[in-house]
C-alpha cells in the first residue's frame, strides 16, 4: 500500500486537486483524509491552508503496471502491456508486446523467468490474498513448451535404443514438470530429477 502524502492549498477541493495532478490519477483512484479545513482569517489575516493527506488505491493492475513500468522505463524500452486478472482462480496473465521482446525473453527464457518472479513479488507483497503471475511474450511459453515436449520424445528414443539414462540440461521447475509430464505415460522409460537449483535437472532412464 502507497505511503500517504501531504497536500496543501487555499481550499482543500484545491489541495485535492494539487494532489490529483502531482500524482497523475483521477478522483475515483485516491483515498484521502481532511487534515485541516483552512481558514479565511479576518481580513486576510490569519488565515491558514487546507491540508489533505492522499494515496493511490492499491489495484491489482495499478501494482503490476507501476513495477513493470519502472523495469521498462529503466531499460528504455516501449512495452505494451496487457493484464487479465482472475479474481477467482487468483491468477494474472500478463502478455507484452513491443519490439525487441527477444531482450525480454533472454537465453531460454530466463529473463523472462526473472522479470516473472520479481513481478510476482512486487504484487503479493501487497496482496491481501496470493495471485499467481504468468508473463509471457510473442506466445514463447506455448513454443517452449513444445520444444521441451519434442525433446523429451527423442531423448526417450535415444534412451531406448542405447538403453543409457540421459541427462538433461539443468531447467526451472516449471520447465522440468513438462519433461516429466510428456513421458509420464511412455511405458518403456521413466523420469526424476537430480540436483540442487539451479542446477536441478531431469534424468530419462530405461524403466526395469
Amino acid at each position: 500500500m502507497e505511503e500517504w502524502k501531504e497536500f496543501s492549498a487555499k481550499t482543500a477541493d484545491e489541495a485535492l486537486t494539487n494532489a490529483l495532478i502531482q500524482m497523475e490519477t483521477t478522483s475515483d483512484q485516491i483515498e484521502y483524509e481532511v487534515i485541516e479545513k483552512g481558514s479565511t482569517g479576518f481580513l486576510g489575516i490569519g488565515s491558514k491552508n487546507a491540508v489533505i493527506k492522499a494515496r493511490k488505491k492499491y489495484s491489482l493492475e495499478g501494482s503490476v503496471r507501476e513495477f513493470l513500468g519502472s523495469v521498462f522505463a529503466a531499460m528504455k524500452m516501449e512495452v505494451e502491456v496487457l493484464i487479465k486478472i482472475d479474481e477467482v482462480e487468483h491468477t494474472i496473465d500478463i502478455e507484452l508486446k513491443g519490439d525487441d521482446m527477444g531482450i525480454l525473453i533472454g537465453k531460454r527464457g530466463q529473463t523472462l523467468d526473472s522479470l516473472q518472479y520479481l513481478t510476482s513479488l512486487a504484487v503479493n507483497k501487497q496482496s491481501e490474498e496470493y495471485y499467481k503471475v504468468k508473463i509471457d511474450t510473442e506466445d514463447y511459453r506455448k513454443r517452449r513448451k513444445d520444444t521441451l515436449e519434442n525433446l523429451a520424445k527423442n531423448i526417450a528414443y535415444k534412451v531406448k535404443r542405447t538403453k543409457r539414462p540421459v541427462s538433461l540440461e539443468p531447467m526451472n521447475p516449471y520447465e522440468r514438470r513438462i519433461i516429466h509430464s510428456a513421458l509420464q505415460n511412455d511405458r518403456y522409460v521413466t523420469t526424476h530429477s537430480e540436483g540442487d537449483e539451479p542446477y536441478r535437472h531431469v534424468v530419462v532412464t530405461l524403466k526395469r
